[in-house]
């Protein structure tokens, strides 16, 4: 059975006091140059920091078909200007990034509505890697996230719910059709071809509270929609409110499947309809 909304939110927010305020072993992020006699700054209260994103690269980021032309150009240099300073040309869904509402939506909230509450999020990791593997427009339906839940536990509300596909292995893969490649998640098949969640799971996610006010749906893809959802409805369905998609994640394999905890940085543009970021991962 699961709990009420208003029980599950007061222990999100109980598990989050611990996490971020203490309690667990801390790790130090001290280093061998650190002065000796002061004491090493110390994480407050989880284990590990990760980095979830890919390193933007105009020679190795894929772009999604029809996207900007991607390019970093240096305009002064310490040797001629005494400065480095480089101007970035990219769309705002390049590389790891994530997705405000109104990049869907006219009326949907901006980059510049959005609340820092709403970028930290407990994480869940539902593992679809065998599955990606034997068909990589793979599904994931209702009953493999209840399944989810059999094992690992109810999801928290207002969760980042990441689906781990294995297709950031191909990362820097070029885009030849009948290669395998990150645009078809090494399947070798012509065109783009990514697993994704069902209409029907999103809807569920939402039902249930998991993405509730807030809430973010996750992939290591170039979107959460599979291949056969040619109208991306998932990410229609969660760009509402304050919700965000997340896209192209790496590293999923470095979080549990529960209780681990993400923050999504990135530049905050005016009327911005998403973001390059830089996406952490919070371990305890």
């Amino acid at each position: 059975m699961r709990t009420s909304r208003g029980l599950r939110r007061f222990l999100v927010a109980f598990a989050g006091i611990g996490l971020f305020a203490g309690g667990m072993a801390a790790a130090s992020l001290g280093s061998a140059d650190a002065d000796p006699g002061r004491a090493p700054t110390q994480l407050p209260g989880f284990g590990e920091v990760v980095s979830l994103s890919h390193t933007n690269d105009p020679a190795k980021t894929p772009l999604f078909p029809g996207d900007p032309r991607f390019r970093i150009e240096t305009v002064f240099s310490v040797h001629h200007d005494g400065f480095f300073l480089e101007v970035v040309h990219e769309g705002m869904h390049t590389g790891t990034h994530y997705s405000a509402p109104c990049h869907f939506r006219e009326d949907g909230l901006c980059m510049d509505d959005l609340s820092p509450a709403d970028l930290v999020l407990p994480a869940v990791v539902v593992d679809v890697r065998d599955e990606v593997e034997a068909d990589p427009d793979h599904v994931v339906t209702v009953a493999d996230l209840k399944a989810w839940e059999d094992e690992f536990g109810q999801m928290p509300d207002e969760a980042a719910v990441l689906l781990w596909t294995g297709c950031s292995r191909f990362w820097a893969d070029g885009s030849t059709d009948g290669e395998p490649n990150y645009y078809n998640c090494g399947s070798g098949l012509p065109g783009v071809h990514q697993p994704g969640f069902s209409r029907n799971a999103v809807k569920w996610l939402i039902e249930t509270g998991v993405l509730g006010k807030r809430g973010a749906l996750g992939t290591d893809t170039f979107g959460p929609d599979p291949s056969s959802d040619a109208a991306f409805m998932p990410t229609y369905l969660t760009l509402d409110r304050h919700r965000v998609t997340i896209e192209n994640l790496a590293h999923l394999g470095t979080l549990p499947p529960t209780g681990a905890w993400i923050a999504l940085g990135s530049p905050r543009n005016v009327n911005g309809s998403g973001a390059p970021g830089t996406v952490f991962g919070f371990i305890p």
